[in-house]
């Protein structure tokens, strides 16, 4: 992607500190996602708790969050071109006010007690046909507000901004479900969008930004990316790994729900607080992961994937609401560090003209794991019960990283260059 990026001659010292946050424009626009993550993620534990509630079904609330991502599983590298070709701040305006629609028609046949699964799968699949264009859309814009220079420090923020909405917005639609108000965290997303909107609709009116020029064609990037990774053993091996992540153990909002369903029976409140645990390893992983990179090498880290594994098979053994908590914490924890280096460790060693293209072939890959892996979780737990899924599944994990590291031992002893990034 071409882009126009503001030299920062000029700029006083103190603003260049600030990073993403010296662009007024970034300021307002992430002032507004504050929110709006917090609704969104209200939204996400309400969804599967109410399928739960409706059917008692494990694959039935795997099949509905299968749905949810099937969407942008089927857009593949189509999915940019949308972004690429309208003005980003237009489209997020649309793509924002569109999202309450699902919201309110949750709340209203919720609120009105007539809600049956095949309407919480069409609200579901609306949600999902929104992020085809909401994703890529939000992501060019972080670029077109602060430009290449400041670019890594918005995803951070960004990263951060969503985590910390994970941890509030989980507690927050626990507390409303268990004092039965489900509804309400579905109206709580819809008003959510307001403070997104008003934020988008200002920076009309603000100077700045950089002008970015439509990307090339990202279908055929993600085949080159391909092809690079089917020629090196290496990569192939690694995004094996990455993918044994995502298929077998990030399918939290299929299985936690059954856990504080039928197993440590704390009701809407412990899925609540046990997302919430599940959030905060997440924001403690990320706001950590500059010293871990610092002083972690790749190799050790893998000890850090076989530690989320080991808290995954504890959450499954556990009957202790703190101690599924505690361990959840470990396990997000665990999990972003882990994700952050093999990410890394991906692009570090690809050839810069192939980076792009490897890139965007590691996204489509991981996304589309997503709806196998949520189908997978449900009809296990129901097959089996959630503890033996959870185990199952992180055991499956952890037979995948260590026949990985027998196969190719050499991609657990790279150079530790996680500094470089």
């Amino acid at each position: 992607m071409g882009v126009s990026s503001p030299s920062r001659l000029g700029v006083p010292h103190r603003q260049r500190g600030l990073g993403a946050l010296r662009h007024p424009r970034y300021r307002v626009y992430f002032g507004g996602q504050a929110l709006s993550a917090v609704g969104t993620w209200m939204q996400s534990l309400a969804l599967p708790w109410l399928v739960f509630e409706l059917t008692h079904s494990a694959l039935l609330v795997g099949g509905v969050l299968a749905v949810h991502h099937l969407p942008a599983v089927a857009a593949g590298p189509a999915r940019s071109l949308i972004a690429d070709r309208f003005p980003k701040r237009s489209l997020l305006l649309l793509t924002q006010a569109a999202f309450a629609l699902p919201a309110l028609f949750l709340f209203a046949i919720t609120r009105a007690a007539v809600a049956a699964p095949w309407m919480v799968l069409v609200a579901a699949l609306g949600w999902g046909l929104i992020q085809i264009v909401d994703a890529p859309t939000r992501q060019g814009f972080a670029l077109e507000l602060v430009g290449r220079e400041d670019l890594m420090h918005a995803i951070a923020l960004n990263s951060t901004l969503w985590n910390a909405g994970a941890v509030v917005g989980s507690f927050a639609a626990g507390v409303l479900i268990a004092a039965g108000g489900l509804p309400f965290c579905f109206l709580a997303s819809a008003l959510s969008c307001l403070p997104a909107l008003l934020a988008l609709a200002l920076l009309g009116s603000l100077q700045g930004g950089v002008r970015t020029r439509p990307r090339g064609d990202h279908g055929r990037q993600v085949v080159e990316g391909a092809i690079h990774v089917r020629r090196d053993p290496l990569l192939a091996l690694l995004l094996v790994v990455v993918v044994a992540f995502a298929l077998f153990g990030m399918n939290r909002l299929v299985l936690v729900p059954v856990f504080a369903g039928d197993v440590l029976r704390t009701g809407p409140s412990g899925f609540g607080l046990l997302m919430a645990a599940l959030g905060l390893g997440t924001l403690v992983g990320a706001v950590t992961l500059p010293v871990v990179r610092r002083r972690v090498s790749w190799r050790q880290h893998l000890w850090i994937a076989l530690g989320w594994a080991a808290a995954l098979v504890a959450f499954g053994l556990s009957r202790s609401e703190p101690l599924s908590g505690a361990v959840l914490v470990v396990a997000g924890v665990c999990q972003t560090w882990f994700l952050a280096a093999a990410s890394a460790q991906i692009q570090l060693h690809t050839p810069d003209p192939l980076r792009g293209r490897v890139a965007a072939f590691y996204a489509q890959v991981v996304m589309s794991a997503a709806p196998v892996g949520s189908v997978l979780a449900g009809w296990l737990a129901t097959a089996y019960g959630a503890p033996v899924a959870v185990v199952s599944l992180a055991v499956a994990s952890t037979v995948v990283v260590v026949a990985v590291r027998l196969v190719l031992p050499s991609v657990f002893t790279l150079p530790p260059r996680e500094q470089d990034i």
